[in-house]
């Protein structure tokens, strides 16, 4: 199984996806990894979350995961389904324990000093900054990484195409998560254009 650094950096992009309907899961899938964007992950808001993971994990190439994991519950569920890591948008000693325990790549939210320190006394390293636009931008995350060389992040919320190439120029990112690859209501030839387009971003340094 990757590590959850593997797999932050196997593209500049990792897609936030809100799937609605299950049926449309794998032609999704198709057109992100064939526009080079192989880490997906499927948000659970909506009622067709743990299908879509199910389907979008038939497609070859595709790494699924869920995100919007919030308790023990949800990680099992999604675990079920066949997610290969977990994104949560905060960080919970529980839900980090559980996801240490079980080997499973984990990407907890933070947006303050305390967040990382707890996820450090945690044995964690890696980290979502969310919600990124409302939580400093990239000066807050550029704040935050100062005192803890030795973690890498992965900014989401309120990133666009347009401010995504200025997050990747930060040392201590190694990807962004981003839902504008898929506009609602996109056709699956734009969808695989516009991830065609993010996977040449580029990605952070390390």
């Amino acid at each position: 199984m990757n590590s959850i650094g593997q797999l932050m950096r196997t593209a500049p992009v990792i897609p936030v996806l809100v799937v609605d309907y299950a049926s449309q899961a794998g032609a999704l899938a198709q057109a992100l990894v064939a526009g080079g964007l192989r880490v997906l992950e499927v948000t659970l808001r909506t009622p067709a979350a743990f299908q879509a993971i199910r389907e979008m994990k038939q497609v070859p190439g595709a790494i699924v995961g869920a995100g919007t994991v919030t308790n023990p519950q949800q990680f099992d569920d999604a675990l079920e389904a066949g997610a290969e890591f977990i994104v949560s948008p905060g960080l919970t000693d529980r839900l980090a324990r559980l996801a240490i325990g079980r080997k499973v790549p984990y990407l907890p939210g933070i947006s303050t000093a305390s967040d990382i320190m707890r996820g450090l006394d945690l044995g964690l390293t890696h980290f979502k900054f969310f919600p990124a636009s409302t939580s400093g931008g990239i000066k807050g995350l550029q704040a935050l990484s100062a005192p803890f060389a030795e973690c890498r992040f992965c900014p989401t919320g309120g990133i666009t195409a347009e401010t995504a190439p200025d997050w990747l120029k930060l040392e201590s990112v190694l990807c962004v998560g981003g839902s504008w690859v898929v506009p609602r209501g996109a056709g699956f030839g734009e969808v695989e254009a516009l991830a065609r387009e993010a996977a040449l971003l580029g990605p952070g340094t390390t």
